[in-house]
């Protein structure tokens, strides 16, 4: 009896060495069950708050990654966008060849499509294409687009103009005064409809209009002409971008669209810097690599030209 009860007193002597640990000597002189509990929650405690903090700490970077991913994905680019906008008579699958240099080069291309039913509604389909731009854009234009961006181009996000053998008038003026003192372009003749809409005459599509593309390419482009209502020609421009803006133009030497001396006299009015070549009013299907070389020059001068693009 006394075995066990020595037995039994060690063990409690024991369990009460334990139960007074470091974390609980301030609890000295309390019972023993009493300093056991108080233990056991401020283990609790303490385990809480540990994990409260690694679960805050999680919840910040999670929220934190996909903040920084926004970020990068929303930062603006400073690699030039360039935006094509075309002429009377076309769309804008015309601008497949220079499209795809561009993009090899490492410029995102966007392609207006021109409604040509009037001028403020050709600028209003080509300010909705720059508003969706994240950098600044290089705003090029063929012919009729010429115009266009003329007038769209005064947009904050537009930092240079290129003219692709494309008119140039300035404020308070029509397009149509662009040709009064010039040869008529006889080979260049347009069909005016009943509603006031014109299509280039059938028979001399090729020659006034694409004389430097095969025969199956220039039929394509004739069988499907977009018809412009030619009362845009004498709607009065309110403003003129390439007072305020670089120009590029880029003028092909066997175009027949315009009379003689005409595109070169637009080209050098607006201080644009110039680059002559061979082609026909065709000249934004047939000479994308030159007009390609054009754009890289005005990105490289207005500091947005991408890190990949090569000039050949």
């Amino acid at each position: 009896m006394d075995e066990r009860n020595a037995t039994s007193s060690r063990a409690a002597d024991a369990a009460e060495a334990v139960a007074r640990s470091p974390a609980d000597a301030g609890s000295a002189g309390q019972p023993t069950s009493q300093r056991r509990t108080c233990a056991f929650f401020l283990g609790d405690i303490m385990m809480r708050k540990t994990l409260a903090r690694t679960a805050i700490a999680a919840a910040a970077l999670l929220w934190m990654i996909p903040a920084a991913e926004a970020q990068t994905a929303t930062a603006p680019s400073t690699t030039a966008r360039i935006v094509l906008v075309h002429g009377a008579f076309a769309d804008g699958s015309g601008w497949r060849g220079l499209y795809d240099v561009l993009t090899a080069r490492g410029y995102r291309v966007s392609i207006v499509q021109n409604p040509l039913t009037s001028l403020k509604e050709d600028v209003d389909a080509t300010t909705r294409v720059i508003e969706r731009q994240d950098g600044p854009v290089i705003l090029v234009g063929h012919s009729w687009g010429g115009t266009v961006i003329t007038a769209a181009g005064v947009h904050p996000k537009v930092k240079a103009l290129v003219y692709i053998s494309a008119l140039a008038p300035d404020a308070g003026e029509t397009t149509a005064q662009q040709y009064e003192g010039f040869p008529p372009a006889s080979e260049f003749v347009i069909d005016k409809q009943s509603d006031g809409y014109g299509f280039i005459d059938l028979q001399r599509f090729k020659a006034g209009f694409a004389a430097d593309t095969n025969d199956a390419d220039a039929a394509f482009l004739r069988d499907s002409q977009v018809p412009i209502n030619m009362s845009v020609f004498g709607t009065r421009l309110t403003q003129a971008a390439w007072r305020t803006r670089p120009s590029w133009a880029v003028i092909a030497k066997q175009d027949k669209a315009f009379g003689a001396g005409m595109l070169m006299h637009m080209a050098k009015r607006i201080g644009a810097k110039i680059t002559e070549v061979p082609g026909s009013h065709a000249v934004f299907m047939t000479q994308p690599k030159a007009i390609a070389r054009v754009i890289d020059s005005a990105a490289q001068d207005i500091g947005s030209a991408p890190s990949v693009a090569k000039v050949r």
